[in-house]
């Protein structure tokens, strides 16, 4: 990494540039195999859609879109929303986070991850939670190091073609200010 740089991407999200190179990412992630919701590689026009209504989300102050860049090259992307039943808009879900193949293992999904938490913290986010795949053992790895704490899991949940992994449901409590 040349110079890490984690940004607040809510003036980028209509970027065309922006999107499409989150798109590359996203795309690429899928189709070698990784665990983002997809089962088949986003097409252009569901990240851009995605990207649209996460970042009216943001300047809503219901969400956060935080983008990773070694450099000027764009490495990472990831948000979180706010739940949006009444009962629960005190608590964001943090939906995704998305390191490029060739910037993995260098520091990059915690980094991500670490701002979404403080800008969820920094919104008065009391329980950010997540869901990961069982398999996923690197991301719930990391989530763990970042104290998010399992709460549960649904066995053979996830179906990916022939395949079942278990969805694994995860929160961090920020009421402590921890």
């Amino acid at each position: 990494m040349t110079g890490l740089r984690i940004v607040d991407a809510v003036d980028r999200f209509d970027s065309d540039l922006f999107v499409g190179r989150a798109h590359e990412i996203l795309a690429g992630l899928v189709a070698d195999g990784a665990a983002l919701g997809w089962v088949e590689p986003p097409s252009a026009d569901e990240v851009t859609a995605l990207l649209a209504e996460v970042g009216l989300a943001a300047l809503a102050g219901d969400a956060a879109l935080r983008a990773a860049y070694d450099g000027s090259d764009l490495v990472g992307v990831g948000y979180w929303r706010r739940y949006a039943r009444p009962t629960h808009q005190p608590h964001a879900d943090l939906e995704k986070v998305a390191v490029d193949g060739a910037a993995q293992g260098r520091g990059v999904g915690r980094a991500l991850t670490a701002a979404l938490v403080d800008a969820a913290r920094e919104r008065g986010i009391e329980v950010l939670t997540l869901d990961a795949r069982g398999d996923n053992d690197r991301a719930l790895t990391l989530y763990r190091s970042l104290g998010f704490v399992e709460y549960g899991r649904l066995a053979d949940f996830v179906a990916v073609g022939e395949h079942r992994y278990d969805k694994v449901f995860c929160a961090l409590d920020l009421r402590g200010g921890s």
